[in-house]
């Protein structure tokens, strides 16, 4: 790369598109020529070659995806920064293994738009990934949300890779979904993928489930068994809920991963297996170290790469299209239409906490498709559980009783003024839930109580709740 200015060449049908960019890599000090066509940039690549390349997805004529694939052989050098509003795993994983710098879904912001380019023109020189094609099927994951997005790229950036994974986030988030894309976009998507849910077999069966056993190691041994470390030799073995496992077993996995090689239980012989690991859990497997439950160094063995699946409160945007996806599953799996939702039922579905994301969801939606009337789906068929229009009715009468009462017994007890009491834990109360539902992100947390930013720093500080 020449110490003059950066060359950028962009693609894309949407003109509006060309002119932002364009605009916004100039001010950057780089010099930008658009094309509406991929045909026009092939012809312009016969006579010159930019430093960086933007291209879209989805346009009239050669895609983008199949631009990487030609630019793969003719300009295998020049780093390329995808870009598309149809910013889905399909997408990101095709990208990605196409030979793609980076994946980049629209809306995007310009300043990281102008900041990948800067990176992938210090990656000139790399060399690119040769991957495989990314198979026909794969998990369903569904989500357009921020935090999704970056679990699809995690993904494709992965594609091609065995390395080990650990994936965390709260029950229900879709963990095997993610492992299961890891593992369909790996180079072992031909083997087996194997399963299993640590927490759900007793300890004393876990090792044998795991290890296998031989004839006669035990009590009711009768014959020799084949574990999940065997069942996954040359693919995948997904680990759920890792947090759960004794210290004795921890143990040995981390020997299987350090050395590829196990033991039966009762067994003489090692066993050499080609397993790639990837592991699961909802806890906060950090401070379980720091707690002496979880052993440091198989945290470290695991926690190669890590992906964080975000919990359905965080990505409530991609609420229409999982109800839409998981309705339609429903009324299949009985034989009937599927059910669309109106739009008071979505919006009281939007504002629903889903304590148990996207399999809470699953479930209501085959609850809805069985229990309402008709095609539609109103608010009135929403059950309180749910968020219904009867449960905040409700839930505004309980609470409003139960101040009734604290009131009641304040003015028995107490000649101190009722408001000089209530209001600062009304409002620390308000406070902390607002902090939790964001995730200890102040400025949202303001957005949620009607307040600014400095107000709400003013009000923790004095209820001491710094």
């Amino acid at each position: 790369m020449d110490s003059g200015a950066l060359n950028v060449w962009v693609v894309d049908d949407d003109q509006s598109v060309r002119w932002v960019l364009e605009k916004a890599l100039r001010q950057a000090g780089m010099e930008a020529r658009s094309f509406d066509r991929t045909e026009h940039l092939l012809a312009a690549l016969k006579n010159d070659a930019p430093d960086v390349l933007i291209t879209d997805v989805r346009m009239p004529g050669m895609s983008g995806l199949v631009l990487l694939e030609r630019l793969r052989t003719s300009n295998p050098d020049l780093p390329i920064i995808v870009i598309t509003a149809y910013s889905d795993l399909e997408n990101a994983v095709a990208a990605y293994k196409g030979g793609a710098f980076e994946y980049l879904p629209k809306p995007f912001d310009i300043d990281e738009a102008v900041e990948l380019v800067h990176k992938a023109a210090r990656s000139m020189g790399a060399e690119l990934s040769d991957a495989a094609e990314a198979p026909t099927t794969m998990a369903s994951m569904i989500g357009q949300a921020p935090a999704m997005q970056e679990v699809f790229r995690s993904i494709g950036r992965l594609a091609g890779s065995s390395m080990t994974v650990l994936i965390t986030g709260e029950s229900g988030t879709g963990k095997e979904l993610v492992a299961r894309a890891l593992h369909d976009h790996s180079p072992r998507a031909e083997k087996t993928f194997v399963a299993l849910n640590t927490s759900a077999i007793a300890s004393e069966l876990l090792e044998s489930e795991l290890f296998g056993h031989e004839k006669g190691s035990f009590t009711g041994a009768d014959s020799r068994r084949i574990g999940r470390f065997e069942q996954a030799d040359r693919g995948t073995l997904f680990l759920d809920e890792i947090g759960d496992m004794s210290p004795a077993l921890q143990t040995r996995l981390l020997r299987v991963l350090a050395e590829s090689e196990f033991y039966r239980v009762g067994g003489q012989i090692p066993i050499k297996v080609d397993v790639r690991v990837i592991a699961a859990t909802n806890q906060d497997l950090a401070r379980a170290v720091k707690e002496s439950l979880f052993r440091e160094d198989l945290f470290h063995r695991l926690n190669v790469i890590r992906i964080t699946t975000p919990p359905l409160r965080q990505r409530r945007e991609d609420i229409p299209l999982l109800l839409k996806h998981y309705l339609a599953e429903a009324a299949e799996e009985i034989g009937t239409p599927a059910k669309v939702i109106d739009a008071g039922a979505l919006k009281a579905l939007q504002n629903f906490g889903w304590p148990g994301n996207v399999r809470q969801l699953v479930n209501a939606s085959r609850r809805l498709t069985v229990t309402a009337p008709g095609n539609i789906i109103s608010v009135r068929d929403i059950p309180d559980d749910l968020g219904g229009s009867e449960a905040p009715q409700r839930a505004v009468k309980e609470w409003t009783r139960m101040l009734a009462a604290w009131a009641e017994r304040q003015i028995s007890s107490s000649d101190a003024p009722l408001l000089d009491q209530a209001i600062p834990e009304f409002e620390k109360t308000l406070i902390e839930t607002a902090m939790a539902r964001t995730n200890g992100h102040r400025q949202e947390a303001a957005k949620l109580l009607g307040w600014g930013r400095n107000t709400l720093a003013r009000k923790m500080k004095s209820l001491h709740l710094d």
